[in-house]
């Protein structure tokens, strides 16, 4: 560069103003939240754990959660990863009729989760105010509904900005950290449903 260029500047007129994973302020953000709420995820379990300890009767009288709605909704979840990740992929590619078909798919299986999720409530065999093993329980299954709430929330924004444009390109990093997201409230599922459903079974 000559010092005529210099003076000049350096013409960044053709580079993206955003851009995609750990580039992204956005990505760093959803990290940042990620960790904090998989840490209370954490201290509850165990909470659950330090009261099982302390009960010569656990869980104190009642009857285990009925199995049934809790190992459905966690296939359903499971399965739920795979439109999510697809979104994903479209978005950082670009794929606009793609990202708005696996946006739907993947609200279609978070409704059936939320659907079943209130037969989960109603299967615990135990209120929230009966004892501290009710209490915990409640609380594990309130903090991983609520987060799916807002992130189903978050989604129906997304697919509807998708359908009705305009659009730029940080639209597409929002749903690959939507995405990301998404990842968290599945994978964090899988050791609350070890502990709710297997923790009150175990010896």
């Amino acid at each position: 560069m000559n010092q005529r260029q210099a003076r000049a500047g350096i013409d960044v007129s053709e580079l993206r103003s955003y851009a995609f994973s750990h580039s992204s302020l956005l990505w760093w953000g959803t990290l940042g939240m990620i960790a904090i709420e998989g840490t209370v995820f954490a201290l509850v379990i165990a909470a659950y754990f330090y009261a099982r300890t302390h009960s010569d009767v656990w869980p104190m009288s009642m009857a285990p959660p009925d199995l049934l709605w809790g190992t459905l909704n966690t296939a359903v979840l499971v399965a739920s990863a795979l439109p999510n990740h697809l979104a994903k992929q479209a978005a950082e590619h670009h794929q606009l009729q793609r990202v708005r078909l696996w946006l739907c798919v993947g609200l279609l299986l978070a409704a059936v989760f939320l659907a079943i999720r209130v037969m989960e409530f109603a299967a615990l065999n135990v209120r929230w105010d009966s004892n501290a093993y009710g209490s915990i329980v409640w609380t594990l299954m309130g903090l991983h509904t609520a987060h799916l709430v807002t992130d189903v929330a978050d989604t129906v924004v997304l697919a509807v900005l998708f359908f009705t444009g305009p659009l730029d390109g940080k639209r597409f990093v929002d749903v690959s950290e939507n995405s990301m997201y998404w990842y968290f409230v599945v994978w964090a599922w899988l050791p609350i449903y070890l502990t709710v459903y297997w923790g009150a079974r175990a010896l």
